[in-house]
């Protein structure tokens, strides 16, 4: 990167939101698994709409490689630029303003650098409801999250971020500004532009603002940690719940004993929510917005559950801090892996009735294939998006079972597409996942997506190596 364009870059958002010095530029640069460790040129901060589109045009005319990037949060690379050293990363973070909170209307207009907390709480100080929930909240931030589509824990009653989504404003790989901030919940005038920039990880264009979907605030909610039979049992479960839970189930998320017992072993403060151990357990929630028998109709349908063999223990959140207990044995259950030696990972997804199949499958395939491994399969039941983690064996080494990543991923990405499912349910392709694109896409589909990028990006600036 040549010193004048530096200079010229300085001149639109300032010097001291150029940074080059290698120790302040050292964060920005790690991805958070340490799976990629990037160089660039300079982490460059624009602080409005404007700055971001004076520097994409100076990009655009000087042949200048982007990344956008917003919390570092992301977990397949996308945020992080290639070792060759050539791109500035375009940091959203001071983008951070809540233009505007509407709750009659139930929407909200945030910066893409708002944080997801802030962006909860923006809406919570409203009374109103934003649903968008994701281990990473405090970091994360609002345009990362529609970059990738972001999941999480609540999509089986709220969707993924795109439906979550009424509208955006962007910045095109020419520097052009697409103002499409409508707060409007029918509009049929052509193409639906804003799902072209969501989850396409800024390589089509750059989000700097979003209109997002609002809710009332639940009035009551119940919390409830079951212990189950196995993953069909916790699949009939979760259909029966769907209906006759008492309200709406907002959350349903599958977790393996182990899987427990490593939040148990690794997590301070951490305890068992039940008496004896179970081989499968199930996180469940339903909220209401009356909160009149509400937990009387939760312990009704969860006495069913027991009598149909479906649980066979179960507790419920008596207070706030109860909640955060169950909560904490679920949102630790990535963090802790990392003490138990090294862990191979997997976001898959596939149709909800297969889910019991495949982890089946998935489990006697890796175990065959490493003996003494440790499979700790969790996560997003209601939306068929699990979590295929194995940890290594005990004492075996590290470097060398995190050396089968590709072998294994192979394994079971076979087992996934057999099931007519997906590669990246949440996470995205970033580029850890690039190179397995044309193995699972349709060729029609990929090819379309290649005439999308060399027409919204034909010089290739934004995110180059990332999705394709």
């Amino acid at each position: 990167m040549s010193a004048q364009i530096l200079d010229r870059i300085a001149g639109l958002v300032g010097s001291r939101n150029v940074i080059t010095d290698a120790e302040t530029m050292a964060p920005y640069l790690l991805e958070g698994r340490d799976l990629y460790r990037g160089k660039a040129s300079a982490i460059v901060r624009p602080g409005s709409t404007a700055e971001v589109a004076a520097i994409v045009k100076l990009a655009a005319e000087t042949g200048t490689p982007l990344v956008p990037q917003g919390g570092n949060t992301g977990l397949v690379g996308g945020q992080t630029p290639i070792a060759e050293g050539r791109e500035i990363i375009l940091s959203l973070q001071r983008l951070d303003k809540v233009r505007t909170v509407d709750p009659e209307g139930d929407t909200m207009i945030v910066e893409a650098g708002v944080t997801l907390l802030r962006a909860q709480e923006a809406a919570e100080a409203a009374g109103r409801l934003f649903p968008l929930s994701l281990a990473s909240e405090g970091s994360c931030t609002i345009g990362g999250n529609l970059s990738t589509n972001a999941g999480g824990t609540a999509v089986i009653a709220y969707g993924n971020a795109r439906e979550l989504c009424m509208g955006l404003e962007v910045v095109l790989a020419d520097g052009r500004v697409w103002n499409g901030l409508r707060q409007l919940r029918k509009d049929n005038t052509g193409y639906d532009l804003k799902n072209l920039f969501i989850g396409a990880e800024g390589t089509l264009g750059v989000i700097t603002a979003a209109v997002l979907k609002l809710f009332p605030l639940p009035a009551a909610r119940t919390t409830a940690f079951l212990a189950v039979p196995g993953p069909a049992e916790a699949l009939a479960l979760l259909n029966a719940a769907k209906a006759g839970a008492g309200g709406t189930l907002t959350t349903f998320e599958l977790m393996p004993r182990i899987g427990v017992d490593f939040v148990l072993r690794h997590a301070p403060g951490t305890r068992d929510p039940l008496s004896e151990s179970s081989p499968w357990y199930v996180l469940m929630e339903v909220a209401a917005q009356s909160a009149a028998g509400l937990d009387e109709a939760v312990e009704t349908f969860l006495g069913q559950a027991l009598e149909d063999g479906l649980i066979t223990d179960a507790a419920l959140a008596g207070s706030l801090e109860q909640r955060k207990d169950f909560w904490k044995l679920r949102e630790a259950l990535s963090e802790v892996q990392r003490q138990e030696g090294g862990s191979i990972k997997h976001d898959v997804s596939v149709p909800l009735h297969a889910v019991p199949e495949f982890l089946a499958q998935a489990i006697a395939t890796v175990e065959a294939m490493i003996p003494g491994c440790r499979p700790v399969p969790f996560g997003h039941l209601g939306d068929g998006n699990i979590h295929f983690n194995i940890s290594q064996p005990l004492g075996a080494d590290k470097d060398a079972f995190v050396a089968r990543w590709d072998e294994v991923n192979h394994a079971v990405h076979a087992i996934v597409t057999q099931m007519h499912g997906s590669i990246s349910a949440e996470h995205g392709i970033g580029r850890l996942k690039r190179y397995l694109l044309p193995g699972v896409k349709d060729p029609v589909e990929l090819a379309l997506m290649k005439t999308l990028k060399a027409t919204l990006d034909p010089q290739r600036i934004l995110n180059p190596g990332a999705v394709l």
